[in-house]
């Protein structure tokens, strides 16, 4: 599902604002009321309550904050990683490049969402493990694109001139290496964050990534499943959240792919 570039900006928004003001909004995600369990949504709780009497908006906002911030920190960090160690394998050649490229090659060749799977059940319930795990799988894109792209514009016309002019290492990656694949570094990094998303939902639909008490979007419709007929409302709402959020994603992935510059892989 894709939107237009203001909805899809304006639903980040809104996801990002129930994320930050719920814990002003809403009570406290993990009290429990059992006197008022699988209650519909009303002027005291807005998307209503699940089976233990616990605010399903602010199990919302805080599984909204664990999900976006697990997958953003991933994706940011994987960014750096990848861009470092590719600039660093173009520019060193010789075994620097062929031991970050074979090491490459050895994380794509398992499914991404395996090897967090596999790092995540050797601790289950900790971010550090789905954190590893994500910046793990994320990073290889990032270092495949600038390896091809720093190889050649490390030997182009302008950067030769560039150093015959006396600039330095600093002026030369920054003009004629990452700035004309900004756009595409744009586009790979919304994909891994709406990716991280996705594993991060699908193994606590698994019951494999966080634990309870803590709320998280896949966990929560694992929660949800069992009373669905009778409160439909659980369901939805992790549901919705999860689709705006990797649909908005996927908008600003197609936007920035019309901004790759011609020549440079996308």
């Amino acid at each position: 599902m894709k939107y237009s570039t203001s909805l899809a900006v304006g639903l980040l928004g809104l996801v990002a604002a129930t994320a930050l003001l719920t814990p002003a909004l809403a009570p406290d995600p993990h009290l429990q009321d059992l006197t008022h369990t699988l209650t519909p949504p009303d002027a005291r709780h807005w998307l209503g309550t699940d089976h233990l009497g616990r605010d399903n908006l602010a199990r919302l906002g805080e599984g909204l904050r664990t999900s976006l911030g697990l997958a953003l920190a991933s994706a940011c960090l994987a960014v750096v990683l990848g861009t470092a160690l590719g600039l660093l394998a173009a520019a060193q050649g010789g075994w620097v490049d062929r031991t970050t490229s074979v090491a490459a090659d050895a994380v794509a060749a398992i499914p991404g969402l395996l090897w967090v799977l596999l790092i995540a059940a050797m601790a289950p319930g900790q971010k550090w493990a789905l954190y590893s795990g994500l910046v793990l799988t994320a990073w290889v894109e990032f270092f495949r694109l600038m390896r091809s792209h720093s190889r050649s514009a490390l030997l182009g016309q302008p950067v030769q001139a560039a150093r015959l002019l006396g600039f330095g290492p600093a002026y030369i990656v920054w003009w004629h290496v990452l700035r004309p694949v900004a756009g595409v570094l744009a586009r790979l990094w919304a994909y891994a964050v709406a990716g991280a998303v996705l594993a991060i939902a699908a193994l606590g639909f698994i019951s494999v990534g966080l634990r309870p008490p803590q709320a998280e979007l896949g966990l929560m419709m694992t929660e949800a499943l069992p009373y669905y007929h009778e409160a439909p409302w659980l369901l939805a709402a992790p549901v919705v959240a999860l689709v705006l959020v990797v649909g908005a994603l996927q908008t600003l992935v197609g936007r920035a792919a019309d901004q790759v510059p011609h020549g440079v892989p996308a």
